[in-house]
């Protein structure tokens, strides 16, 4: 539990902690039904809604999968993680398997770390090795994925490009450890695929480019400028009081600080908690608050938002604005 918090609000906290819905978890029962129901509804008729329709869709629906599958990396809605990782096996947003999703996202949750290209899986810099090392067309696509088109556009091929290309080097150093998961993710997108393609008549690049493409894309909107480069760890990660089609769609993974001071919060408590403490987050983030996703598009739609180098572990450069204050008391 983060210390910050006062005896009130602790107190708080642990009470809704022994609450009928959280230790129900129904919420999540719920989201787990519906985004099943709701993506083999949308394949099963997809003859009758078009295919330009049901690929969108597909991708929307993959896009609120791939929040479930954070949801279920973290401990909800089961104890269990074999449990929790059957529930989020399914290759439903195409490109990576949950296990290999999960052991990665959980070193990002190594607070200290974040943002630096060596330790943290999920950093958008590079190191300055990297940066001198790269062409000319290397370094503008590294540039462009900082802007929110280039997140949305190029983003998603970074992240599967070095999804594979760490694969492959586990492979080349003797661990083989990510192989099963590989395996068994491959042949269960394959038998989803055939079955797409002929039981419903979505096409492989359909699949593939449109619906599993399209997921990372989306949800490449609720990254962009999650986390910014800062002396202070507290200080990298953005509080963003987005509108409710975002928060549903992100399980209010956009209150991304209180997240990470407190991962074993389900999502639907999420909201419950920053509100409680507003002016305690947005102290402790140092005013790294944005208010929805809409203002990111505004500032950053081909502007760049930080620059993709970061310095040495121990050679830390603040490179974005210290201070984002929203226009709210």
């Amino acid at each position: 539990m983060a210390i910050y918090l006062d005896d009130t609000q602790r107190k708080a906290l642990a009470q809704q902690a022994t609450s009928w819905t959280w230790r129900t978890q129904w919420p999540t029962w719920l989201l787990i039904v519906t985004i099943y129901t709701g993506w083999f509804g949308v394949a099963t008729h997809a003859h009758a809604l078009g295919l330009p329709l049901s690929t969108a869709l597909l991708a929307l629906l993959g896009t609120w999968y791939m929040s479930l599958q954070h949801e279920l990396l973290h401990g909800h809605p089961t104890r269990s993680p074999l449990f929790n990782a059957l529930l989020g096996f399914a290759p439903l947003a195409v490109w990576f398997p949950y296990g290999v999703y999960r052991d990665s996202h959980l070193q990002h949750h190594d607070d200290p770390h974040l943002t630096l290209p060596e330790r943290d899986p999920e950093s958008y810099f590079v190191s300055q090795r990297v940066w001198r090392r790269a062409g000319f067309a290397f370094r503008a696509l590294l540039t462009f994925r900082n802007t929110f088109a280039g997140r949305l556009l190029v983003g998603p091929a970074f992240a599967i490009a070095a999804t594979g290309a760490n694969a492959l080097a586990r492979i080349k150093r003797g661990d083989w450890r990510d192989v099963p998961m590989w395996l068994a993710h491959l042949a269960t997108l394959a038998v989803l695929t055939v079955w797409l393609q002929r039981s419903c008549g979505i096409p492989v690049w359909a699949f593939i480019v449109g619906a599993g493409y399209g997921s990372l894309s989306l949800g490449s909107i609720r990254s962009f400028q999650e986390h910014r480069t800062a002396s202070a760890h507290q200080h990298r990660t953005v509080i963003n009081e987005a509108a409710w089609f975002w928060r549903l769609l992100f399980l209010n993974n956009n209150y991304h600080l209180v997240h990470h001071d407190l991962p074993h919060v389900p999502w639907f408590a999420l909201r419950g908690v920053y509100e409680t403490s507003r002016p305690q987050y947005i102290e402790r983030s140092g005013g790294f608050l944005v208010q929805g996703y809409s203002e990111w598009l505004r500032l950053y739609a081909f502007a760049l938002a930080a620059h993709p180098v970061q310095g040495d572990s121990s050679d830390f450069i603040q490179m974005n604005p210290p201070v984002l204050q929203a226009n709210r008391p």
